[in-house]
C-alpha cells in the first residue's frame, strides 16, 4: 500500500471521526404531527427534536418514496433523511416540542436544556426561502423567553410563567427530586407532575397548592424496584392517567383517586399516551407496545431505535417513535413500517 500523505489533514480526518460519531449517538427526544395544511387527512410532516439541540422537519411522502426506491435494489439501506427545514434550537439537547394552534398560523414550542423556551412560527418552517445550508443560523424565534406557560424543573419545581410579561406566577414547591415530565388538565385548571422522587402529583394552578399525591409503589411489595416518574399521560376526557415507574405502568382513575392497574413491562417506560380506550408506551427496548386499559398487552411491534423516548400519533392512526441514534420509526394504523429514517 502506498500513497502521498504530504497533503494529509489530521484535523479534518478528526472532525470527519467526531462528526460521525455524533450523528450515530444522536438521539430524537420528541416527534410531533405538524398541522395539516389541506384537507388531506393523511399525514405528511412530522418534526423531530433532537439531541443536538436541533429541531427540524421532514416529509414523511419524500421517504417514503425514497424507501420504495431503495427497495428495488438488492443492497438494503438505512434511509438518511434531509429536512425541508430546520433551526438549532437550543444550546444542548431539545428535549421537548409542541404546537400551539392547528393551523399555518400556529406556533411550535421547544424547550431545551439550556433553561429556554422558544416559540417559531411555523409557516416560517413552511415557507422558507432561505436555503436549508443557512436556516439553522438565519431562522430566529417569535418568543424566547427563561419560562412560558408550565414547565417542569431541575430543581424539583414546576413554574407557571406569564407569556406576555415573561414575570413568573405560581411556584408549585412539594417534590423532592428534579421533575421528568408534566402534563395540564385544562377542565379542573390543575397540572399534574412526575419526579424522580418515585412520585406523581396533581396541583391546583391558581393556589399552587399539591392537592394529591400518587405514589406508583403504594401498597406493593416491589417498592424497592420502583424509580422515578418518568412519564405520565392523560386520556382526552382527563379522568384516566397512565403513570410509568421503572418497569411498571399503572392506570389511575382520577375522579375515583384510584390505581384500576399495575403491568409490569421487561424495560423502563419513556413515554407513553392514549389512543382512546388504550395506551401506546415506548422505552429501553425496539418495541412499540399497546395496552388495553386494564394493563393488559394488546400489541407489540418491533421498532428502529434500541431505546425510545417518544411515541407521537396522527389523527389518521400512524404513529411516529423516536430514539436512540437518531431514528425515527413511522408505523402504520395496521402495524406496518412506512419508513424508517435518520
Amino acid at each position: 500500500m502506498c500513497g502521498d500523505a504530504r497533503n494529509w489533514d489530521e484535523d479534518a480526518y478528526r472532525e470527519s471521526i467526531l462528526k460521525e460519531r455524533e450523528i450515530q449517538t444522536r438521539t430524537v427526544f420528541r416527534t410531533v404531527w405538524a398541522p395539516a395544511q389541506n384537507p388531506n387527512p393523511n399525514p405528511e410532516t412530522i418534526v423531530a427534536a433532537s439531541s443536538d439541540g436541533s429541531i427540524a422537519s421532514y416529509s414523511i411522502s419524500s421517504c417514503i418514496s425514497k424507501l420504495q426506491s431503495f427497495r428495488n435494489t438488492k443492497a438494503q439501506h438505512l434511509l438518511v433523511a434531509e429536512p425541508d427545514c430546520f433551526v438549532q434550537g437550543h444550546d444542548g439537547p431539545a428535549y421537548d416540542i409542541k404546537f400551539y394552534g392547528d393551523s399555518e398560523d400556529a406556533l411550535l414550542l421547544s424547550c431545551g436544556d439550556d433553561g429556554r423556551i422558544r416559540g417559531w412560527r411555523w409557516k416560517d418552517f413552511t415557507n422558507s426561502d432561505v436555503p436549508i445550508t443557512l436556516q439553522g443560523k438565519q431562522m430566529k424565534p417569535v418568543l424566547d423567553l427563561g419560562g412560558s406557560i408550565f414547565s417542569a424543573s431541575g430543581d424539583s419545581c414546576a413554574y407557571c410563567w406569564d407569556v406576555e410579561t415573561g414575570k413568573l406566577k405560581v411556584v408549585f414547591k412539594g417534590h423532592s427530586d428534579y421533575l421528568h415530565c408534566l402534563v395540564a388538565r385544562n377542565s379542573a385548571n390543575q397540572i399534574i407532575t412526575g419526579s424522580e422522587d418515585g412520585t406523581a402529583r396533581i396541583w391546583d394552578c391558581k393556589s399552587g397548592k399539591c392537592i394529591q399525591v400518587i405514589d406508583p409503589a403504594e401498597n406493593t411489595k416491589l417498592k424497592g424496584f420502583f424509580s422515578c416518574v418518568s412519564c405520565i399521560a392523560l386520556d382526552g376526557s382527563e379522568s384516566w392517567l397512565a403513570c410509568s415507574s421503572g418497569r411498571c405502568l399503572s392506570i389511575w382513575n382520577l375522579p375515583a383517586s384510584e390505581c384500576i392497574s399495575r403491568t409490569s413491562t421487561r424495560a423502563s417506560v419513556q413515554d407513553v399516551l392514549f389512543d382512546d380506550n388504550q395506551i401506546l408506551a415506548v422505552g429501553a427496548e425496539p418495541l412499540l407496545c399497546r395496552f388495553d386499559i386494564n394493563g393488559a398487552i394488546l400489541s407489540q411491534i418491533q421498532c428502529a431505535p434500541p431505546s425510545a423516548f417518544s411515541v407521537s400519533l396522527h389523527p389518521s392512526g400512524v404513529t411516529a417513535v423516536g430514539g436512540y441514534g437518531g431514528l425515527v420509526d413511522v408505523i402504520s394504523q395496521f402495524g406496518s413500517h412506512l419508513c424508517t429514517f435518520r
